[in-house]
């Protein structure tokens, strides 16, 4: 078993990991890469801290309610994941990564003030058709039991041999019978790095995001995948418990910007898609499943 740095109550600090994230010193890989076990636990944090009724109001989650947004315990763990993608040890440039895709599954509600032990792993190496696959797990236990877990799959774009240079066209747009619109303000990811910790300059302002090669700043894939939640959690049927919902990143939503949150209901869970503001292209698309 590998070693896991442990942290008691309170994560690693934010503004160290920025710099080594930033700052530049790390070359671009080449060659056969392999992602290390490398593993970080945060032990007695509460659910409830300054930034949650923040988080809930950037992301259009209700206040009224004695649970946790299903997307917080992500946000608690957040330090950790930059303490692995920023180790020495990991191979891969931070800013280098794109965000395929996340996985939820909550096992019941969290409580507001709960108490949680949080495990944060890298694992799932593959070789996927654009490059280098690869998860964070998170785990997180109330009482030594678990009640959330997540994996997020990011990408490090290789080039690859012999693949085709022809792109797949796209599959048929099924459109959804329920629709609400969104908006995200052009500050909304920099109220979102506020409450988040997740500070990529691709999302703050636009000249920050023209740096690394966008027109202007994108709304960050979580951000967006926490709104749509919060909107379909306050649809009828929602239940909390046993829930997992999962989403595929697609393109981005420059900022500000507006979206269509496309959704449907049914016996085996609801599928949804955050839509641009044609209805045309996704930004997302994701499914609920309970049981």
């Amino acid at each position: 078993m590998p070693d896991t740095t442990i942290y008691q109550n309170t994560p690693p600090s934010l503004w160290s990991l920025y710099g080594k994230a930033i700052l530049p010193g790390r070359q671009r890989p080449s060659g056969d890469l392999t992602i290390p076990d490398m593993r970080a636990r945060l032990t007695g944090v509460s659910t409830a801290n300054d930034n949650l009724k923040r988080y809930q109001r950037v992301c259009g989650f209700s206040a009224q309610t004695t649970s946790a947004p299903i997307t917080w315990p992500h946000i608690l763990a957040f330090p950790l994941h930059l303490k692995l993608l920023t180790e020495k040890a990991f191979p891969l440039p931070l800013l280098g990564l794109v965000h395929l895709n996340n996985t939820i599954t909550q096992h019941r509600p969290v409580a507001i003030g709960e108490i949680l032990d949080i495990d944060v792993r890298l694992d799932g190496e593959k070789q996927g058709p654009k490059g280098l696959e690869f998860d964070l797990v998170t785990e997180a236990r109330s009482a030594g039991k678990m009640i959330w877990e997540e994996t997020s799959t990011f990408l490090f774009r290789q080039a690859q041999s012999g693949s085709s240079t022809g792109k797949t066209p796209p599959p048929e747009l099924e459109r959804f019978p329920n629709t609400l619109n969104i908006t995200a303000a052009e500050s909304i990811g920099r109220q979102y790095a506020n409450v988040s910790g997740d500070r990529n300059p691709i999302h703050l302002h636009a000249w920050t995001a023209k740096a690394f090669g966008f027109p202007r700043a994108i709304a960050h894939g979580m951000w967006s995948k926490a709104q749509a939640l919060a909107c379909l959690e306050q649809q009828p049927d929602w239940n909390g418990h046993g829930v997992t919902a999962s989403c595929q990143f697609k393109k981005p939503l420059f900022l500000p910007g507006t979206a269509q949150l496309n959704w449907k209901t049914g016996s085996k869970g609801w599928d949804y898609q955050l839509l641009n503001a044609k209805g045309d292209a996704p930004h997302l698309t994701g499914e609920v499943r309970w049981g």
